[in-house]
């Protein structure tokens, strides 16, 4: 009888990883056939179904089946031998292929037994898992054998052994990622990248040819990797699941649509509750592997915003004339008001929630002072004291015509308050038709909480027109006018100085009156307008009805650039307080701040301009990093660029001081001024 010793005499192939058990077994099935006079061994192979000539590398190959199917216990059905990979007109044969159990046409593991050497074993190997996209291989020539994770192309990771065909990949590989790894790798600081970048590359990619909604599935992954950090943030010893651990890509779109669910059910009103992720599981998995090394909180979320923004404006808000507004604007106007945690916010014209989002922020600081309590890295993840979720589901309402737009905010505030929000879908300047919606069950079961708080907070419980807020902070639409009488014929600003009605009137003149008519007597509002509307001789009519109903407190003019790519439109914010006996007596002559910036912040192209270290030689102490190529800016450049404390760029404005990073600016001269006049709010 032919002995399996003997067929290896003179190869370069051993048997020492393999059982004796196993040897026998193999030996003792050897099949002896005359061919051509001469006795020849052949072996049954369960995987091909007929008898194949036994070679020392088929002795190899036998012996690894049966510890493929004995000891892994995967069935031979899902195995094919010298299986063809093709190399454009190269076509070659890999010696063992197991496919995914879910995409039975999918290599899963690739194994290996051709070059006795490693080296050149590995590389084949690596060709082979490549050119397949298997995210496993095996290399063995009997007496040593190597185990691969294929993490892409260009690094394949050592794993201690492969999963059984009961296991995942990711049950038996060791890493794990944990909000703390997040927070050091962070993909955005390492690599200077922007989160529109990445999408922009996830578009170039995948998404063009994916044939979905992309923001529809954009907007599901951030939704769902926002959930991930902040349980992770929360409990500091779960490990991240928007990650791939090695996971197939059918248990990757399972683990993800498994997430999306549990995001869905915290954060409900955002996706119906059938949504579900509509990218294929290979392009999804493309996806998380260019989102999962990205820490979206940050100290004000405007990761996400500038993302938002992009995603937004392609879809539907540029042509409105509605653009979102800059953060450094939002923060200075959000310093100038100087809200308290006990008094009431809205935004009538939300976007994303800028406004209403930085006023948490800055109301949140000031509640964690009080308490002694610092602001931490992970500032927007953690657990607050209750008097800050509190703040949030109680006082702060933001409106917006846009449903996207609303989608958005509602998902950004429903992180601050951890579960509730008071974003609403509202015509802003059509309140007549409000009692439509709030009759609309299918409404009602997304916004009742919001709008019934909304509610409390009207003058007359039987109209929708005035309210009782403190503060309102809002950015209107400049662009198109309002033509339908039925909605001008509410307003005054609508007729002339003869009291007769327009044919159609700006929608941000319409704003102004509507703004007003939200803040109680003493309430103070910061809104963003075309200059024309403080320089036209034909708008005085529009200063005489401000100037009437409010005290005008400051006008801070914006450079042309602010809001570029989108508009070149000069703006300037208004800030008025209404007058209120108490908190702000009528005056007939009284001091106005005035004041220009002076830094463009972005270049004419719309570009941001950033904050190098030379431009505050007296503020030491300042972390500094290399300049971005990402951002524009020559590596051969000389100058450095300051980081803020989260590691990302910082804007070069003279809005406010950026976190002691830069020098004082309008927010802190208006602060100065408001003290001296003895202005209620500061």
């Amino acid at each position: 009888m032919i002995t399996i010793s003997e067929i290896l005499k003179g190869s370069d192939y051993n048997l020492t990883q393999f059982s004796n058990d196993k040897i026998i077994k193999l030996e003792n099935s050897i099949i002896e056939k005359d061919v051509k006079g001469k006795i020849t061994p052949y072996i049954n192979c369960i995987v091909r179904g007929k008898e194949i000539k036994l070679t020392p590398e088929e002795i190899v190959r036998q012996l690894y089946l049966m510890v493929l199917t004995e000891d892994y216990h995967y069935p031979a059905s899902r195995m094919e031998l010298e299986y063809i990979v093709t190399f454009g007109r190269e076509k070659k044969r890999a010696d063992i292929v197991i496919f995914d159990k879910d995409q039975t046409y999918t290599p899963y593991i690739i194994v290996e037994l051709k070059s006795p050497k490693l080296k050149d074993g590995k590389e084949q190997l690596k060709s082979y898992c490549n050119g397949t996209g298997a995210p496993i291989g095996v290399w063995t020539n009997g007496e040593s054998i190597s185990y691969y994770h294929r993490k892409d192309p260009n690094f394949f990771e050592d794993i201690p052994t492969i999963p059984n065909a009961n296991e995942k990949l990711s049950d038996i590989l060791s890493e794990r990622w944990y909000i703390d790894d997040l927070v050091k790798k962070d993909k955005l600081v390492n690599e200077r990248k922007s989160l529109k970048d990445l999408i922009l590359e996830m578009e170039d990619e995948v998404l063009a040819n994916a044939g979905v909604d992309v923001f529809e599935e954009v907007f599901k992954l951030i939704f769902t990797k926002l959930y991930d950090e902040m349980e992770s943030g929360r409990k500091r010893d779960r490990h991240l699941m928007f990650r791939n651990y090695g996971d197939t890509e059918t248990e990757l779109k399972e683990k993800l649509q498994s997430l999306f669910n549990e995001a869905k059910e915290k954060w409900s009103g955002v996706f119906t509750e059938d949504a579900k992720l509509m990218l294929t599981p290979s392009h999804l998995s493309v996806c998380v592997s260019s989102l999962q090394d990205v820490k979206l909180f940050n100290s004000n979320l405007d990761v996400v915003d500038e993302a938002f923004e992009y995603l937004i404006n392609k879809s539907s808000k540029g042509e409105k004339g509605q653009y979102f507004t800059p953060r450094y604007v939002i923060d200075m106007c959000v310093r100038m008001l100087n809200p308290s945690d006990k008094e009431t916010m809205i935004d009538t014209a939300a976007g994303s929630c800028g406004f209403p989002v930085h006023t948490i922020f800055y109301v949140w600081q000031k509640i964690l002072e009080s308490k002694g309590l610092k602001k931490s890295h992970l500032f927007t993840l953690e657990q607050k004291p209750a008097e800050c979720t509190d703040y949030v589901q109680n006082k702060v309402f933001a409106i917006d015509f846009d449903e996207k737009a609303v989608r958005v905010a509602r998902t950004l505030n429903l992180i601050a308050g951890d579960g509730q929000t008071n974003v609403l879908h509202l015509n802003t300047l059509d309140y007549e038709r409000w009692n439509d919606r709030t009759d609309d069950k299918d409404w009602l079961k997304t916004y009742s909480q919001g709008w019934y708080k909304l509610d409390d907070l009207r003058v007359d419980s039987k109209s929708n027109r005035d309210f009782k807020f403190d503060i309102l902070m809002a950015n209107p639409p400049f662009a198109g006018d309002i033509k339908e009488s039925r909605i001008l014929s509410k307003y005054e600003l609508s007729k002339n100085s003869a009291g007769k009605m327009a044919n159609k009137v700006g929608r941000d003149i319409l704003f102004i009156e509507r703004n007003l008519d939200f803040l109680k007597p003493g309430g103070r509002m910061a809104i963003v307008l075309p200059q024309g509307r403080f320089n036209n001789s034909s708008d005085k009519y529009i200063r005489d009805y401000i100037a009437e109903r409010c005290r005008i407190l400051a006008v801070v003019g914006l450079h042309g650039n602010v809001f570029k790519p989108h508009t070149g439109t000069k703006t300037s914010v208004l800030f008025v307080q209404k007058w209120d006996d108490v908190l702000c007596p009528k005056k007939d002559d009284y001091p106005i701040f005035f004041a220009t910036m002076q830094e463009p912040s972005k270049d004419n192209s719309g570009e941001k301009i950033f904050v190098k270290k030379g431009d505050y030689p007296s503020i030491q102490n300042n972390v500094v990093c290399d300049p971005p190529a990402h951002y524009g800016v020559s590596p051969k450049e000389t100058n450095e660029y300051l980081l803020d404390t989260h590691g990302h760029l910082i804007v070069k404005h003279d809005l406010f001081n950026h976190d002691g990073l830069t020098k004082d600016g309008i927010a802190e001269a208006f602060a100065e001024f408001a003290k001296k006049e003895g202005l209620s709010f500061f």
